[in-house]
C-alpha cells in the first residue's frame, strides 16, 4: 500500500460512503458490485468511491476474478489500525500540517455516518461519551493507545457482512487534544 499524506486521507474519507466502504471491506475483499449491493448503492457508485480510496492508498486491489467475460477486482482495507493521528503520540505536532477545511469535511462526513448508524441502533451492550477534560500528559497517552488498540481489536476480529454468529456494530471515536483558552 503507497504511503499518503494524512491531507490525501482525510479527503479521501470525507464522503459517507467512502468510510462505509473502508468498515465494509475491512471483513473481507469485495468487488464494486458485492459493495454496491451491500450498501445499497449502484455498482457504478461504489467503484468510483473504492478507486478514490485506493488512489489514497486506503485499500488495494487483492484479487482479480474473471466474471462474465469481465474482470471484477476485490478491494481490502487491510490496515487495520489506521487511524488519523495528527502527532506523533508524544504530544508534539505533526510534520503536516492538514488545512482546517479538510479536518471540517471529514469531521461532516463523520457526523452524517454516526447519525446513518444512530438510525439502526438496537440492543445489547454500548457505550458512549462525550467529554472535554484536563488530564497529565501521561494519562491522555494510555487512554488514545487503549482506544486505539479497542479500534484495531474490532478491524482484526472483522469478518464478511451477514457472517452467521456475527452482529453488525458501530465505533466512532475522535479524540484530540484543545487548544488552551
Amino acid at each position: 500500500m503507497a504511503l499518503v499524506s494524512t491531507i490525501e486521507s482525510l479527503r479521501a474519507t470525507a464522503h459517507p460512503v467512502r468510510l462505509r466502504l473502508l468498515s465494509l471491506v475491512t471483513g473481507a475483499a469485495m468487488s464494486a458490485a458485492e459493495a454496491g449491493r451491500e450498501l445499497g448503492v449502484s455498482q457504478a457508485a461504489a467503484s468510483y468511491h473504492l478507486r478514490m480510496l485506493e488512489r489514497a492508498g486506503l485499500v488495494r486491489v487483492v484479487e482479480t476474478v474473471r466474471l462474465r467475460g469481465g474482470d471484477a477486482k476485490r478491494y481490502r482495507h487491510e490496515s487495520s489500525a489506521r487511524r488519523f493521528r495528527l502527532d506523533d503520540g508524544d504530544g508534539s505536532a505533526s510534520p503536516e500540517v492538514v488545512p482546517a477545511d479538510d479536518q471540517r469535511v471529514y469531521v461532516e462526513a463523520l457526523v452524517q455516518e454516526l447519525l446513518r448508524r444512530t438510525d439502526d441502533r438496537t440492543t445489547g451492550p454500548s457505550t458512549s461519551t462525550d467529554a472535554e477534560l484536563w488530564v497529565g500528559p501521561d494519562t491522555w497517552r494510555r487512554v488514545v493507545q487503549h482506544v486505539g488498540d479497542a479500534a484495531a481489536l474490532l478491524h482484526a476480529a472483522a469478518r464478511p457482512p451477514r457472517t452467521p454468529g456475527t452482529v453488525p456494530v458501530s465505533m466512532t471515536v475522535s479524540m484530540f487534544p484543545l487548544r488552551r483558552p
